[in-house]
């Protein structure tokens, strides 16, 4: 399917032997990334082309670029796996200003191959709502324009709002970088690829904001409007760019954009971080209790880094800090509300991205029973903990 994408595009004509291909690849994890990259790469170099993958993730990776290949390697990117090298560095080109006086920067790396294919998964962004929101236009702005042009995009969005900064640096870019090719990537709610389709640079506007319609059907969304605690396993930078997703939360905590009013949840417990974040817990400050696993794997300076330049402190604040999953589902039940045991509303989620499962408490069955779209996989278990306090879950 990729292959065909490709053939139809401009760029399968303007490829010469020896041309140099930049592919953009992001922080998050997409599922089929490796199969994804590798089909690009052998076509590039069937077409006489030779390929190099560049990573596109403004701060992430502690705004380093040996952190950045490490990110990428940790997908499986490695070259002797998809055939190309991996070229990083946190170095830009200035392409001048948009007509807001906004300093566009890009990846110089990429501003010097004779091509730049713009990679990317096109969905709900977790600071903002708008015609676009994470997509092509993301990927030029905030992905390769690494730290400093991701620092300049978000200063200006203070200003003049995400949606705006985003179309004015991403149209300028598209007129003075070789970008030829998008790759627009669409998961449905389990994480699976659902839609690939290759965009050409005059039309990355337009295209990304009929594909948004269609990934945000695709969305993963909590089946309950109101919870009392929701408790998550895990947050991380390859699950949202916020480590948790807003959106799911429904709290998104930006100076810039409206608060989120749905879904409603009283109280939030995060119990670990992901391997694959290495330390950067942005997003802890969305929940309001964090275990002490949580607290010990922090690396602050990424964690920073990452939360000023996207100018989201608040998402980098500390929680109260439990010692272990027993005492912070203690204090959640302790501040939130009158509740009882029968009918507490509690879900239990792996992560934002993973919702197609979880468990539920007594107190949102008849709920869950009233909506079609769910069924019920289990029998009843009591709520339990091991003996170092961590929560217990029974095998299905």
């Amino acid at each position: 399917h990729i292959t065909a994408e490709l053939d139809k595009t401009q760029l399968a004509n303007l490829i010469k032997p020896g041309s140099k291909v930049a592919i953009s690849v992001g922080s998050r994890g997409l599922t089929d990334i490796v199969t994804i990259i590798t089909s690009v790469v052998n076509w590039i170099k069937a077409h006489g082309g030779d390929p190099f993958l560049v990573p596109a993730m403004g701060s992430h990776g502690g705004a380093t670029a040996e952190g950045q290949t490490q990110n990428l390697e940790d997908y499986g990117l490695l070259e002797t796996k998809v055939g190309a090298p991996i070229v990083s560095s946190m170095e830009v080109k200035q392409l001048g200003e948009t007509t807001s006086s906004i300093p566009v920067m890009l990846d110089r790396n990429a501003c010097n191959a004779d091509h730049i294919i713009v990679l990317n998964r096109v969905k709900p962004h977790t600071e903002f709502y708008g015609k676009i929101e994470s997509g092509l236009m993301k990927m030029i702005v905030i992905g390769l324009g690494k730290h400093e042009g991701t620092i300049m995009a978000h200063r200006y969005a203070v200003k003049y709002g995400y949606e705006r900064t985003l179309t004015e640096i991403g149209l300028h870019a598209l007129k003075n970088a070789p970008i030829s090719l998008g790759l627009a990537i669409i998961e449905n709610g389990y994480g699976q690829t659902a839609q690939i389709a290759g965009v050409e640079p005059e039309a990355f506007l337009e295209t990304e904001k009929k594909l948004l319609d269609v990934a945000r059907n695709k969305t993963p969304k909590l089946p309950f409007d109101e919870l009392d605690i929701l408790i998550i396993d895990e947050c991380g930078k390859e699950i949202s760019g916020t480590g948790m997703d807003t959106k799911v939360l429904g709290r998104i905590m930006n100076i810039y954009e409206e608060e989120l009013n749905h879904p409603k949840i009283t109280r939030v417990i995060l119990r670990d971080l992901t391997e694959k974040t290495h330390g950067n817990a942005i997003g802890v400050g969305l929940a309001d209790f964090v275990t002490r696993k949580v607290a010990d794997k922090i690396d602050y300076t990424s964690t920073y880094i990452n939360s000023v330049t996207a100018i989201t402190p608040e998402k980098a604040r500390l929680p109260i800090v439990c010692e272990n999953d027993r005492e912070a589902v203690d204090f959640a039940v302790a501040t939130a509300g009158p509740i009882d045991s029968d009918t507490v509303k509690i879900a239990w989620i792996k992560n934002t991205s993973k919702l197609g499962e979880m468990w539920i408490s007594q107190g949102l069955i008849n709920e869950a029973k009233k909506n079609k779209t769910i069924k019920i996989v289990s029998d009843r278990y009591p709520m339990r903990f091991e003996g170092d306090g961590s929560l217990f879950e029974p095998n299905l």
